[in-house]
C-alpha cells in the first residue's frame, strides 16, 4: 500500500490509529524486540487488527541467560549498550532472511526495547531505552532513532501502558515523521502526559536523518517541555543524564556564555580548587558543567537556532560539559541533579547572581518562601561559592559579605555563611576586566580586536574559524551579507 494514502497528519494521535496506519501499509515491515516489561507495544499491532503486514517476528528475551545468549553477555541490562546489540542483531536477521524475497519493495526496521519498571526490590524509577531501526525506502540504508526515557507512574500497571504507548509512538515517527523534525517530535508524547513519563535523551543517526541535528532536536525538546534539560559531552554530542552524572559530584556555574571568557574560567578554576577540598568528595573528581537556560538563549526574543550551536561548540572547546536547561530555580536545578547523583553539587556564582538568589519575588509561589526554597536547594550535599566582583572604582573585590540585603533576609545569609552553604571564593591576584556577554559579542561584530584579550584561546580559535557571534576577517575581501545564514547541518555525537 502507498505511504502517501493515509488519515490527515494531525488526526493521527492515538496508538490505535498509528498502528493501524502501519499495519495497512505492507511497505512498513519488521520486527519487535523487547526486554524487561512483556511485549506492550507490539501488543498494540496484534490489538488493532492486520498484524500480518507489519510483524515478521516478536520476542522478549525475558531471562538474563537467554537475553546473554541471543545478544552476548551484558554488564547492565537496561543501557543503551544492549539496545544497540539488540538492534543489530535483529536487523541482520531480518536483511538476511527476508532481502532477497522482499527487499525490492519493503523498508525494513527493527523496534527494540530494554526496559526497568519499578521493582518490588528497589526504590529506583523505572526507565526505558528504546530504539527502532529503519529504512525510509526500500534497498536504503539504515538510521536510527534512539531515546531514553523516564518512568514516573507509582503504579508498574500504568508504566506498561506508557511503555505501549511510548513504543507505538517511535515506531510511527520513524514510519512517517523522519523527515519533519518538528512533526517527529511533537509525535513522541501522543498520548501521555509529562506527568507520566519525561523523555531526556533522543538521538538520530544514518544517512536520510543526517541533515538533523541532534543538539537542535535537544534543544527544541526542551522548548516543547518534552524534557527539563540536555546535556552534552565535551565533543558536542547528545548525553543521557544518568550516564554523565551517576555517583559523580558535580560543580557547575550559570551563564550565558556568549561567547566564554576568561573570567568564566577562572570562576570555575578557583571553585574547582575549593571543591576539591570538601570532605564530602572523598577524593573523588568532579564533573565540571556550564548550564544555559531557555532565558538565557535568547536573542531578540527568541532562541537562535546557530547562536545556540556556536556557544555549544564555544563551550566545548574548553572540554566541558554543557547543560541547556528550562530550570530557572536553583533549588529545582539541584533536584534535577539528584535525580542522577547523590554526591556534592558545588554551584559557582558571581556576586551580581547571589544577588538575584536572594530575592523574595522569585519564590513567591512556594507555600514558604524564600526559606522554603532555601531548604530544598540546601537540603543535600549542596555548596555555593561566590566569585567576588570588582567595584566601580575598579580597586577593591566585593564579596558575599559585602552585600547589602533587606533586614528581613539579612539573618538568612547570615546563617548559610556561618553554616558553610555559602563560601566566598578567593580574589585574583590581579583584576580581570570584567565584560557583559553583549558587550564582548559586540566587540567581535564591530572588528574590535579587544575581544581577543577577554576569552580563552581555544575559545578565540573557534569564533574566528567558524565566524561564531558575528566575527569575520577584515582582512579578507569577502564581507558578511545581512541575509540570515542557513544553520549548519550535522549530527554532532554519532
Amino acid at each position: 500500500m502507498s505511504n502517501d494514502i493515509e488519515l490527515p497528519i494531525k488526526s493521527i494521535r492515538s496508538p490505535h490509529e498509528k498502528a493501524l496506519q502501519i499495519n495497512l501499509d505492507d511497505e512498513f515491515y519488521g520486527t519487535f524486540a523487547e526486554i524487561g516489561a512483556g511485549q506492550e507495544v507490539a501488543r498494540w499491532f496484534f490489538r488493532v487488527g492486520g498484524a500480518a503486514g507489519t510483524v515478521a517476528k516478536s520476542m522478549s528475551a525475558y531471562d538474563m541467560t537467554f537475553s546473554d545468549a541471543i545478544y552476548g553477555p551484558a554488564e547492565r541490562y537496561v543501557s543503551q549498550e544492549r539496545l544497540n546489540e539488540m538492534l543489530e542483531h535483529e536487523y541482520d536477521l531480518i536483511i538476511e532472511r527476508l532481502q532477497m524475497k522482499r527487499g525490492e519493495e519493503t523498508r525494513f526496521f527493527v523496534f527494540a526495547n530494554t526496559v526497568a519498571t519499578k521493582s518490588f526490590k528497589s526504590k529506583r524509577e523505572g526507565h526505558a531505552w528504546t530504539g527502532v531501526r529503519f529504512q525510509t525506502r526500500p534497498d536504503g540504508p539504515a538510521n536510527d532513532f534512539l531515546l531514553h526515557y523516564r518512568l514516573l507512574d507509582s503504579e508498574t500497571l500504568q508504566q506498561q501502558e506508557a511503555i505501549g504507548i511510548m513504543g507505538v509512538n517511535l515506531a510511527h515517527a520513524a514510519y512517517k515523521y523522519w523527515n519533519n523534525l518538528d512533526m517527529l517530535l511533537d509525535s513522541l508524547m501522543d498520548g501521555v502526559t509529562q506527568e507520566r513519563v519525561e523523555i531526556d535523551m533522543f538521538k538520530m543517526s544514518g544517512e536520510d536523518v543526517q541533515h538533523h541535528d541532534n543538539r537542535i532536536a535537544s534543544l527544541k525538546m526542551v522548548q516543547k517541555g518534552i524534557c527539563k534539560a540536555a546535556v552534552f559531552s565535551p565533543g558536542g554530542g547528545v548525553e543521557q543524564p544518568s550516564d554523565v552524572f551517576y555517583k559523580r559530584s558535580v560543580l557547575l556555574e550559570r551563564g550565558f556564555f556568549r561567547p566564554v571568557t576568561k573570567v568564566n574560567i577562572d570562576m570555575m578554576e578557583k571553585a574547582r580548587a575549593r571543591f576539591l577540598q570538601e570532605e564530602a568528595l572523598e577524593g573523588s573528581r568532579p564533573i565540571e558543567v556550564l548550564e544555559i537556560t531557555m532565558n538565557n538563549l535568547l536573542t531578540a526574543g527568541e532562541v537562535d537556532h546557530a547562536d545556540f550551536l556556536a556557544r555549544v561548540d564555544a563551550i566545548c572547546a574548553t572540554k566541558k560539559h554543557v547543560i541547556i536547561s528550562d530550570i530557572a530555580e536553583f533549588y529545582k536545578l539541584q533536584h534535577y541533579l539528584e535525580r542522577y547523583t547523590r554526591e556534592m553539587i558545588g554551584i559557582v556564582v558571581g556576586l551580581p547572581l547571589l544577588r538575584e538568589i536572594f530575592k523574595e519575588k522569585y519564590y513567591e509561589k512556594l507555600p514558604g518562601g524564600i526559606l522554603e526554597s532555601f531548604g530544598r536547594l540546601f537540603k543535600n550535599k549542596l555548596k555555593i561559592y561566590v566569585y567576588p566582583t570588582v567595584d566601580k572604582s575598579g580597586d577593591h573585590f566585593e564579596t558575599s559579605a559585602d552585600m547589602e540585603l533587606p533586614d528581613n533576609i539579612k539573618h538568612l545569609h547570615k546563617h548559610l555563611m556561618e553554616n558553610n552553604y555559602i563560601e566566598d571564593l578567593p580574589a585574583p591576584k590581579k583584576a580581570m576586566p570584567y565584560y557583559s556577554s553583549k558587550l564582548i559579542s559586540d566587540k567581535i561584530a564591530m572588528g574590535d580586536d579587544s575581544w581577543e584579550q577577554l576569552v580563552p584561546v581555544p575559545v578565540c580559535k573557534i569564533i574566528k574559524q567558524n565566524g561564531f557571534f558575528g566575527y569575520y576577517d577584515r582582512s579578507s575581501q569577502e564581507v558578511p551579507t545581512d541575509e540570515p545564514q542557513e544553520v549548519p547541518l550535522n549530527s554532532r555525537g554519532e
